[in-house]
């Protein structure tokens, strides 16, 4: 499936639109107390990365079950709660068939 934040694919052709979809994805990292904040501060940029992975993946599910094989427009947003430490991510196309 090909995925771009670009609204064309360079040489394919949209054939149909069929529609918005979106991959939510929401977790609570485990904290554990450290003195290293270098070490915190990574941990917590992995963890955004596997919660926005988890939401890319999920938007092709939702993509594949239009019939899509590709979708187009995509915009990501990642908000995170500081004082709970929820980590949300949201991404949001186009589904489309391209040939």
């Amino acid at each position: 499936m090909i995925l771009t934040t670009t609204d064309t694919i360079e040489d394919h052709s949209i054939k149909n639109y069929l529609g918005i979809v979106t991959g939510v994805d929401v977790s609570m990292p485990k904290t554990t107390l450290t003195f290293n904040m270098e070490k915190y501060y990574e941990s917590y940029e992995n963890k955004i990365n596997l919660v926005k992975e988890e939401a890319f993946q999920k938007l092709k599910d939702n993509a594949s079950k239009l019939g899509a094989n590709a979708v187009v427009g995509i915009g990501i947003d990642v908000e995170t709660l500081p004082s709970s430490g929820i980590i949300v991510v949201s991404v949001t196309g186009t589904a489309v068939t391209v040939v």
